[in-house]
């Protein structure tokens, strides 16, 4: 949950504007929001035109956005507002194929993260869908949303174009095993900070593993869409595959992910237990396994990220002998999950979202 101490000082109400053409789920929204304490819906707007004009006249603190709208489509609406008056945003979609890749590029575009389309027959789970709405509200208001324009500003990175990316990988080379293993873990802010790692990552780089919070109906099309831009092999994990260097495996949404051993090899493991810190996937669950079944052979890299999902898992990790990475809290959209896990004592290093690959690539040739 939100930390209430992070919300203390801020004694205003934070002001939302609702941007729906459906009249339903701006009915809806307005309902769950307002029945919060700590937060106003100010305004609401069937489309991005009359939304331009009710930001400059309301001046709200976050955005809830639809993608499918009449006369501007929310995509090029974020994308002129981010360049033009950056601001929280959470996108409002369709728990659909379609919709998983259009929030995928909303989140690509500027966007802090995103919650299901309410539905008619909401009222059996109306409970947890307003927990999760009010709590993305408060964490947005919060979020740094410069920290990609930080990092990227000031990356040093060797820029690498499409065809070199297609070059650099998919040879499926006929490696045995793995000896090494690198663990990852994210939530908001998570899908571009892990992007950023993957381009980064070498063809050659250890079998890695990935907990996103997400959902089920968009890890497959975030796997795809991170294979399409990495020079390692990127897929949403399966039961019982074979990690291997040069691949990354990405935790199905509705699915735990733990790394076990088979005789000399480590393979993926699903689990569709309950949720753990309130998340299916969890990063917790990851790392205990890796901990648990790598040890000292293993690094863990905790991200950008609300909540402490990981802190634990990672400590685990760093007592097993693990070399541990948190990112900082200018690069983080949100300084939740690496600042938990800092605090728990579980990190080695913490740095900039662009110096984490330099750092992990040093640590395995010195190992």
């Amino acid at each position: 949950m939100v930390n209430p101490e992070m919300i203390a000082g801020k004694k205003k109400k934070i002001k939302v504007l609702i941007i729906d053409d459906s009249a339903l789920v701006r009915e809806i929204l307005t309902e769950v929001l307002d029945s919060d304490p700590g937060i106003e819906v100010v305004g609401t707007a069937v489309d991005p035109l009359i939304a331009r004009e009710k930001i400059k006249k309301l001046n709200p603190d976050v955005l809830t956005l639809d993608v499918e709208m009449p006369r501007m489509d929310g995509l090029t609406f974020l994308r002129n507002l981010m360049r033009l008056r950056p601001m929280p945003v959470i996108m409002v979609s369709s728990l659909t194929e379609k919709g998983a890749d259009i929030t995928l590029q909303a989140l690509d575009e500027g966007a802090i993260d995103f919650v299901s389309k309410p539905k008619e027959d909401l009222s059996s789970t109306l409970a947890s869908y307003r927990d999760e709405l009010v709590e993305k509200i408060k964490v947005a208001s919060l979020a740094n949303i410069s920290a990609r324009d930080s990092f990227a500003r000031i990356a040093n990175v060797e820029p690498r174009n499409d065809a070199d990316v297609v070059i650099a990988k998919k040879h499926n080379r006929p490696f045995s095993t793995t000896d090494k293993i690198i663990a990852i873990g994210a939530s908001t802010g998570g899908t571009e900070a892990i992007k950023e790692l993957l381009i980064q990552f070498p063809a050659y780089m250890p079998g890695t593993v990935i907990t996103q919070h997400i959902p089920e109906a968009f890890s497959l099309s975030f796997a795809q869409r991170m294979d399409g831009l990495s020079a390692m092999n990127v897929c949403e994990a399966s039961d019982g595959q074979q990690i291997l260097p040069g691949h990354v495996y990405i935790a199905p949404g509705g699915k735990h992910l733990l790394v076990i051993r088979n005789g000399a090899q480590y393979v993926c493991k699903l689990n569709d237990g309950p949720t753990v810190n309130r998340h299916k996937p969890s990063v917790d669950v990851l790392f205990r396994s890796v901990a648990q079944n790598v040890g000292a052979n293993a690094t863990g890299i905790i991200l950008t990220g609300m909540g402490d999902d990981g802190a634990q898992g990672l400590l685990e990790m760093h007592t097993a002998g693990a070399k541990t990475v948190a990112q900082d809290e200018k690069t983080s959209v949100v300084w939740g999950m690496p600042g938990e896990a800092v605090k728990a004592g579980g990190v080695d290093t913490i740095l900039p979202l662009q110096k984490i690959t330099g750092k992990i690539i040093t640590i395995l040739k010195s190992d």
